[in-house]
């Protein structure tokens, strides 16, 4: 609260909270830079070695192992709780001086990634973004972020929102379900033995998940994504019941185009390919590749070619781009 000429005693809620997390750029596979940067504003410092001892026995994935940098925290006497929660829970934590981790939607071909959220300006209705990238005189960029599109994004992967806090605050994050938290764990947990190959204990763990808490879009989202990769149809289930859940899941309709076009039914994966490039069109681009496929199997040329187009649009610099432009010449 700060006090502002008016009267005796007159207050006023300062129009912008703002916590101010150390400026980290180093991201390891097993320590995120979400993770690293959120203990270190606890004055919290993570061995890198011990995280890059954790990492061997992933070889040379892509992307990062939250669930390791959890851990890792863990072992050095932080306290972590994962949740679904909204924008009024998010903004409780900040005026608490809890920097969150939230899993938000990814752009490129990067599918999702975890951020810290450092604040939120009231008057501007805006939600304040951790940027690890150095601004003048040393200091940290901020993104602000409308709050209805920001709440839109934070939606699309069902609100998940991580707390790391030392033993001394833990009672600054609030109560929470206990079967909820553990069921919202397993899917970390989960996420982590898929990437070792380790399908079946994932799904066991998933399936606890769900015993916990029937409604967690989350562990549907992902026992869909094991379900698919081992070519089961039961992943349809899954999905479905994750958008029934989560009506904004970027991720189950992604899944469900997937599952369709391995089983060659390119018109049913030509719908929900569509339904998540409308969720949000910029999020994981290779899904325009995916949707040209099965597009010009359905005789759908120029509609595929334009999907390529995008493709190249949004990632100019792909990879495969050369190979992109010579099937658009023949499309």
């Amino acid at each position: 609260m700060v006090l502002i000429p008016g009267g005796p005693g007159a207050a006023v809620e300062p129009p912008e909270r703002t916590l101010i997390v150390p400026l980290v750029t180093e991201n390891h596979a097993c320590l995120p830079l979400s993770i690293n940067a959120v203990a270190k504003y606890w004055n919290i410092d993570l061995p890198v070695r011990e995280a890059e001892e954790a990492c061997k026995k992933y070889g040379g994935v892509k992307g990062s192992i939250l669930m390791e940098g959890i851990e890792l925290a863990e072992r050095h006497g932080m306290r972590a709780a994962v949740a679904h929660s909204d924008i009024p829970g998010l903004k409780r934590l900040i005026d608490a001086g809890i920097p969150p981790i939230l899993i938000l939607p990814g752009m490129g071909d990067v599918v999702q990634h975890a951020s810290v959220i450092s604040g939120y300006n009231e008057a501007e209705g805006r939600i304040l973004h951790y940027v690890p990238e150095p601004a003048r005189d040393d200091q940290f960029k901020v993104g602000a972020i409308p709050e209805a599109r920001f709440d839109e994004m934070w939606s699309e992967d069902g609100r998940l929102l991580i707390t790391l806090v030392p033993p001394a605050a833990a009672e600054l994050v609030g109560d929470a379900d206990p079967a909820a938290s553990r069921s919202n764990r397993l899917c970390f947990e989960a996420e982590k033995h898929n990437v070792l190959g380790q399908a079946g204990e994932a799904m066991a763990l998933l399936e606890e998940a769900l015993r916990l808490d029937p409604g967690n879009s989350t562990a549907h989202a992902i026992m869909g994504s094991v379900r698919n990769d081992a070519g089961s149809p039961d992943c349809v289930g899954h999905y479905e019941s994750c958008i029934r859940l989560n009506p904004r899941s970027f991720l189950a309709r992604r899944g469900l185009g997937n599952y369709y076009i391995k089983s060659k039914m390119y018109a049913e994966a030509e719908r929900w390919y569509s339904e998540a490039i409308g969720i949000n069109p910029s999020r994981y681009v290779p899904l325009y590749k995916n949707r040209a496929i099965a597009r010009e199997q359905l005789g759908l040329r120029a509609q595929a070619k334009a999907d390529l187009a995008e493709y190249l649009r949004l990632m100019p610099d792909a990879p495969d781009a050369g190979p992109i432009r010579r099937t658009m010449e023949e499309l």
